[in-house]
């Protein structure tokens, strides 16, 4: 009697630990992709905000022309990369040391510089690089989770069995490109 109720119960309990280690991954690579998510849509509204403030630049800084042309450029190169997330991380790079350099032709116009629409948009997109921050760390620390049991044992046989793939964390390279840029608002 005792040898037949443990000959039931290690299949059994083997069975509830392998479906409970599936859903555990299944739920880890769910929320790695719910977290890129709210990161490409903060990506799209930095996207959506940068025409606007090109366009708004471009009226008094007509011969900054290489510098709007650049951040376009940039901006449109990262709106067009769907790839992985240290594939974007480097067009993001581009687009965000093009804004740098179109704040820092702002400067050189005083107008411009007090223009209320410049303003509304400069603070608009400073919100939402703070936004694409946090968003970058959730799910940066998301993958963590994940990679972590995909690869500690005994979950990693469970991963490898039915190939749950691997994450890219979603990093810039250099860390002072890590902070939003800044915006100077001087009072009238």
């Amino acid at each position: 009697m005792n040898v037949a109720m443990v000959l039931i119960a290690v299949p059994v309990i083997f069975i509830g630990w392998f479906m409970l280690t599936y859903n555990f991954l299944v739920q880890d690579r769910n929320r790695c992709d719910e977290s890129w998510a709210d990161i490409d849509a903060e990506l799209k509204r930095r996207y959506d905000l940068v025409p606007n403030l090109v366009n708004t630049v471009r009226g008094y800084a007509k011969h900054e022309r290489e510098v709007l042309d650049r951040v376009t450029q940039a901006r449109n190169t990262a709106v067009a990369n769907n790839g992985s997330p240290q594939a974007q991380a480097g067009d993001e790079n581009d687009l965000v040391r093009g804004l740098r350099q179109l704040f820092a032709v702002a400067e050189h116009y005083p107008d411009l510089k007090a223009n209320q629409n410049f303003l509304a948009l400069q603070t608009e997109l400073a919100n939402t690089e703070d936004r694409i921050q946090r968003s970058r760390r959730f799910y940066n620390a998301n993958v963590r989770d994940y990679q972590n049991r995909l690869q500690r044992f005994p979950s990693n046989l469970v991963a490898s069995t039915f190939s749950f793939p691997s994450r890219e964390f979603f990093e810039i390279e250099d860390v002072s490109q890590q902070q939003a840029p800044v915006v100077k608002v001087e009072q009238a």
